[in-house]
């Protein structure tokens, strides 16, 4: 990434990373405790996501900001489907778990779609 606004975003997508992965690690001990397999290693994390690749070209901060917009509602659809699947099953811990995810991510968007704003 580079740009006038490099350490701010910086910052920013290092907050966001950080939440991100504590709430993908209470999926993962979730599905865990319901006698799932988390598969976390990079490369199958990579081979079962529904996100596209971050596109290696997109370092300038507006671009970087619409790349990361994009994944973060991505992710909030895939978590949103999450608390529906959760909900049907009748398993309303794991739809909680998604929910609190939801609302993360959605502010995280909404901080990163600020950025965007003229």
């Amino acid at each position: 990434m580079n740009g006038s606004d490099f350490i701010q975003l910086h910052e920013l997508y290092d907050t966001v990373a950080a939440d991100v992965l504590e709430h993908v690690d209470m999926i993962a001990e979730r599905a865990t405790a319901l006698g799932g397999l988390a598969l976390g290693t990079a490369r199958l994390a990579a081979f079962a996501s529904s996100l596209d690749e971050y596109p290696l070209a997109a370092v300038a901060g507006n671009d970087t900001l619409e790349v990361i917009a994009d994944r973060l509602a991505g992710f909030g659809n895939a978590v949103r489907a999450g608390i529906d699947a959760s909900s049907e099953l009748g398993d309303q811990d794991t739809a909680d778990l998604f929910t609190e995810a939801s609302r993360a991510i959605d502010k995280h968007l909404w901080f990163v779609e600020a950025h965007l704003q003229t």
